[in-house]
């Protein structure tokens, strides 16, 4: 872990990051940052390829249908790093509890097609 996973302001599991699949161009530097392992870089599956804008359609075909996934929300401390290292502004941070019932760490809310 680094020196940075000190700095995380929440308990595991408090929060979780959710990605705009219509935003995240899987470069993976929330897989280099994150001290936690929260994410990998994974084939972005059809029926989530189906649901992305005009804009992400072409992104993820550029990027070869590649994108970061959350595949440790538990272990997610809140230290952000995952956030100011994505150059694509597709992470935020949501409370746990505003996602229950949910069950999603993915959004589309680019609206620009």
């Amino acid at each position: 872990m680094s020196n940075k996973s000190a700095e995380c302001k929440a308990a595991p599991g408090k929060y979780m990051p959710v990605i705009d699949r219509n935003r995240c161009e899987a470069k993976a530097d929330c897989v280099t940052v994150c001290p936690y392992s929260v994410f990998e870089i994974q084939r972005l599956a059809e029926d989530e390829r189906k649901q992305l804008s005009l804009r992400g359609k072409i992104k993820a075909w550029a990027h070869g249908g590649n994108q970061a996934y959350v595949v440790q929300p538990t272990a997610c401390q809140a230290c952000g790093l995952c956030i100011e290292a994505c150059p694509e502004g597709a992470i935020r941070l949501t409370s746990t509890s505003d996602i229950v019932g949910n069950n999603s760490t993915t959004s589309n809310t680019d609206n620009a097609d």
